[in-house]
């Protein structure tokens, strides 16, 4: 196992036990089930496919793994942003757990574009559309 792998492992595994005492904080202190699952389930879930992906069956598993536990390190970006809007987590707490997710996020994105240029796959263009510099809010 190479530097970046063990780096990747460790540090997915570290932001996992950072999530469940998350979870547990919000369902002893906060009182709250809902999102707490929901972000401890996306949350270790990144490490669980990282460890997965160390036995991938072919490279295109590999990119596969990792390409879930991306998903995931995006779906607890968002449960982060619910409990950051809907007051269970102060915004220090939202900053220090967003860092960790988007250093994990830039380490999976790494992984992938460099097994995709290894194996000669195409690396994914990401074309602006015309609303994505649109704002919108929603009303509620």
């Amino acid at each position: 196992m190479n530097g970046f792998a063990k780096s990747l492992m460790d540090k997915s595994l570290a932001f996992a036990v950072r999530i469940a005492k998350l979870a547990q904080f919000l369902g002893e202190e906060k009182k709250e089930f809902v999102l707490s699952r929901q972000i401890a389930k996306s949350g270790t879930s990144i490490g669980a496919n990282v460890r997965e992906a160390q036995f991938a069956q072919s490279d295109v598993d590999f990119i596969s793994k990792v390409s879930i536990a991306l998903k995931e390190g995006s779906e607890t970006q968002y449960w982060l942003e619910v409990l950051l809007k809907s007051g269970y987590i102060t915004k220090n707490q939202y900053q220090s757990l967003r860092n960790d997710t988007d250093y994990l996020v830039g380490l999976l994105v790494r992984a992938v574009k460099s097994k995709k240029r290894n194996i000669g796959l195409p690396l994914p263009s990401h074309k602006r559309t015309r609303y994505s510099d649109e704002k919108q809010e929603m009303a509620i």
